[in-house]
């Protein structure tokens, strides 16, 4: 990769991550994924006491079925578990095959087993917070959000997932999803700075470009 398309990655990549400090919330919903970063997190979360329990929210997509035959929520949990979470502080929702379908059904299932909850420490990959927040802050807009991710750089995040440019692609992508999805009723609308908007379009143009969806 090119170090101007770094550059611009590096941008997009800042300005995802909400920059929160991690506190106590009345709960935590671990957003499924293809990256076991989230449950590694959230079990780390969990040991310092953060919150009292979790929901991993998610099915499967085409980017996940391979890695996650069992389904997403089905492997954060595995993994939590073998990383010391008790598995009484674990709820598996199965079925969400979306960002909105991940919080509006972990919602359900913790008003199903009576958690009040004010405040959600929302974890996710640490290029979807900021879209993950945006989702939540419109389908949920009474509890306080706070988010988390793997306290990761972007150059050692590409080297955990193994390719680079799968990785510029999805930052692209989400950053595609925050820019248009509150035209679409799906969440509220995030300023975007003019040279995280330049960043956008270089990368587009130069190619970064399958996450992207059709509007």
């Amino acid at each position: 990769m090119a170090d101007t398309h770094f550059h611009d990655a590096k941008l997009i990549w800042d300005y995802h991550q909400m920059g929160h400090t991690p506190r106590p919330c009345s709960a935590a919903v671990g957003l499924g994924s293809h990256d076991l970063g989230v449950a590694t997190t959230a079990a780390g979360l969990y040991r310092v006491g953060l919150f009292p329990l979790v929901v991993f929210s998610g099915g499967n997509s085409p980017t996940t079925r391979a890695r996650f035959p069992r389904g997403e929520a089905v492997h954060y949990r595995e993994h939590a578990l073998s990383l010391g979470m008790p598995d009484e502080a674990i709820l598996v929702e199965p079925k969400a095959a979306n960002t909105g379908q991940n919080i509006a059904f972990s919602r359900e299932m913790l008003a199903e087993v009576g958690v009040e909850v004010q405040s959600l420490l929302l974890i996710s990959k640490p290029y979807m917070e900021r879209r993950s927040y945006a989702t939540c802050r419109k389908l949920w807009p009474e509890a306080e959000i706070v988010c988390a991710s793997e306290p990761l750089e972007l150059d050692d995040y590409i080297k955990s997932i193994g390719d680079e440019r799968l990785v510029v692609d999805m930052l692209v992508g989400d950053l595609q999803r925050v820019i248009e999805y509150p035209k679409l009723g799906f969440a509220v609308e995030q300023d975007v700075p003019g040279d995280v908007r330049d960043a956008y379009g270089r990368l587009v143009h130069a190619g970064f470009d399958s996450r992207l969806v059709a509007l």
